[in-house]
């Protein structure tokens, strides 16, 4: 009889990384279960299908200063389109993606409790994202923390001056792994791999196989989920 018992953990097991492929980190803006937002904003719009964020929130990761984190792009003089866009991006990607469980981890920190941490970034979109900001100017390596907030905005701390972007983060690896404290980890995968999280696609939402896959099998969950009751009915029934 440890049979069933020992089956039912397997299963136990096998739902719980299921979850992990379509949950809601406990952040600060982000809902509690993925679902569908017809009208996200802009950007945010690939997420729609089945997103973390609200339609507000997508907004709001649009504009400069706003409420969601009141973080200055412009803390060393006006940002470039061409680079805010990607930063547009990836708050898009952060508040919006269901598919960050196999990522996600608890926060030390008064403003959520949970976090990502290395993600593993498709080449394209790390080496775009640099490409585009490189001629920009910004005074720190990590803009998770470390600002001047005495005016209510983040500003350079005192000693930090406003150099090229490239002094700060000298390679594409740099900037994507230590911009935001690790969230991101570098990779040469391409989006073809389907081994790489994309933080631009058009269409349905690639990312899910990817989490799948470093889930440690995910791809094959159905079959093995489909094995494992057929051997309990089999022994429940003979």
């Amino acid at each position: 009889m440890w049979l069933v018992p020992a089956m039912l953990l397997v299963l136990t097991g096998e739902a719980l990384s299921l979850d992990k492929l379509n949950m809601c980190m406990n952040g600060k803006h982000q809902k509690v279960e993925p679902g569908p937002e017809g009208k996200l904003y802009e950007q945010c719009s690939p997420w729609r299908d089945n997103a973390c964020c609200t339609a507000n929130t997508s907004a709001e990761a649009h504009e400069d200063n706003s409420y969601l984190y009141n973080f200055n792009w412009d803390h060393c003089g006006t940002m470039s389109d061409r680079c805010k866009k990607h930063f547009i991006q990836d708050t898009c990607f952060y508040e919006c993606s269901p598919h960050l469980g196999p990522w996600i981890e608890e926060a030390d920190e008064s403003w959520r409790k949970e976090r990502i941490k290395n993600v593993p970034l498709c080449q394209e979109d790390c080496h775009g994202w640099w490409e585009d900001c490189k001629n920009d100017l910004t005074c720190k390596t990590n803009w998770h923390k470390g600002w001047d907030w005495s005016s209510g905005i983040n500003q350079c701390p005192d000693g930090n001056r406003c150099v090229k972007w490239t002094d700060v983060f000298p390679t594409a690896k740099s900037m994507c792994e230590q911009i935001w404290s690790n969230s991101y980890l570098y990779t040469t995968e391409t989006k073809a791999s389907g081994r790489c999280m994309q933080l631009w696609f058009t269409g349905s939402n690639p990312n899910k196989k990817v989490a799948e896959y470093y889930l440690n099998g995910g791809v094959q969950l159905s079959f093995s989920l489909a094995t494992i009751l057929a051997v309990m009915m089999s022994y429940l029934f003979s």
